[in-house]
């Protein structure tokens, strides 16, 4: 055979391989069929729709997993959302089907971390079902091993639970450390995605400065203050940034950014959380996306690409949060704003305007970052079944 000969040979095979990645891509990408399962190098992050609360799974680049809070707790229709699927399951149920399903490339399924962002029923309601399916290896919340701040919590039910699985089940339980980066980490191989990490931002009005791993104390002590002043639930969430190569992705619970009227300022958590956190890629709206949270200086410093709304009642996302976080006053550049459930009312409260604005009102959201954090995709599933069905792409974004 002639050097030309194999060489058009060769270049035909190049081409044949190349046509089959494409249409492997296109195939991977196609709307109408279940999200693609996850890959080593990949961060997948998933936005849970259940109508009942917040949930997120995360999974990093190695296959270690990771549940942020697990609600199961809404407002009665028309002001909150219907359950979803639908009332055949609790949102613990679906959650951990969702999970299994995800992590099925797993043969061992379970989830590595749990992280509970704070004690309100619509973020921790679905663990105790969550756990029955799958197994949970390390639970993070900001009480343990005391629960006493700022005053004794009557957390009976979740006390119990995590005696039971710490003594039957083997879970390890964890006071989440602000500043610390070393806290959540790969648990498979770690050595092989050196560019990812989960910094500990807050717990409890203790913030991560952005140095090291240096923390400030934002509430001030309670000795010094009246008790009707002391530090709500909200106010005392959790939040964590994720880094992978150049894409950054934050979360923090129900912190709100203003406080109530006529309460003193320091109640206004988001301030410090933001200046710690900075630029990132993608964010979750505080608190559901109600107005309280989301403030225009959060906006201004976090410069979100994609920003992900938790929503499950009426007033989530609030009209004047999608204004902020849609304003190009605030900061240069297109940014997409993807809920995962909004009701009718909502659509009335805001008004079609505002409603337009949002890239997507129902279903799962799936950030999918490619490896090395260069790049992301966002997935829109349909959640009325648990096939997992792609409704939408959006993307390929570039990251920061």
């Amino acid at each position: 055979m002639s050097l030309k000969v194999r060489r058009v040979g060769l270049i035909a095979t190049i081409l044949l391989a190349l046509s089959a990645l494409c249409t492997v891509e296109l195939r991977a990408q196609s709307v109408g069929e279940p999200l693609p399962s996850w890959t080593p190098g990949t961060l997948d992050i998933h936005q849970i729709s259940t109508g009942q609360g917040n949930a997120a799974l995360l999974i990093f680049p190695d296959g270690t997993s990771m549940l942020v809070d697990s609600g199961d707790g809404n407002p009665e229709p028309p002001r909150g959302a219907a359950p979803v699927p639908d009332g055949s399951r609790t949102a613990g149920e679906w959650i951990a089907r969702y999970a299994r399903r995800m992590l099925a490339h797993d043969p061992d399924p379970a989830i590595d971390y749990a992280l509970i962002t704070h004690f309100h029923g619509d973020h921790m309601g679905g663990f105790t079902d969550v756990a029955e399916h799958i197994p949970i290896r390390t639970m993070l919340d900001r009480g343990w091993p005391d629960y006493d701040y700022p005053r004794p919590l009557s957390l009976n039910d979740y006390r119990a639970f995590l005696e039971n699985q710490r003594l039957n089940e083997g879970m390890e339980v964890e006071r989440l450390q602000p500043g610390r980066h070393d806290q959540i980490v790969l648990q498979r191989q770690p050595g092989l995605y050196p560019s990812f990490e989960v910094n500990n931002v807050a717990a409890n009005g203790e913030v991560w400065t952005g140095v090291d791993t240096t923390t400030e104390e934002h509430f001030p002590d309670l000795s010094r203050i009246p008790r009707e002043d002391w530090p709500s639930e909200n106010q005392c969430s959790l939040a964590i940034r994720v880094n992978y190569g150049q894409f950054d992705y934050y979360t923090g619970g129900d912190m709100p950014g203003v406080p109530a009227p006529g309460y003193p300022d320091w109640q206004g958590v988001e301030t410090p959380v933001a200046k710690a956190v900075g630029p990132v890629d993608a964010a979750v709206l505080s608190h559901h996306g109600l107005g309280n949270g989301t403030t225009e200086f959060f906006v201004r410093t976090l410069q979100a690409r994609v920003w992900v709304v938790p929503s499950r009642s009426a007033d989530q996302p609030g009209r004047y949060v999608v204004d902020r976080v849609t304003s190009p006053r605030l900061y240069d550049g297109p940014r997409d704003v993807f809920a995962v459930t909004v009701v009718e009312a909502t659509e009335h409260a805001i008004g079609p305007q505002r409603f337009a604005r949002l890239a997507s009102d129902q279903g799962h959201i799936v950030i999918r970052v490619d490896e090395g954090g260069e790049s992301y995709r966002v997935f829109i599933l349909d959640d009325s079944a648990d096939a997992y069905i792609v409704k939408a792409v959006h993307g390929p974004y570039q990251a920061k």
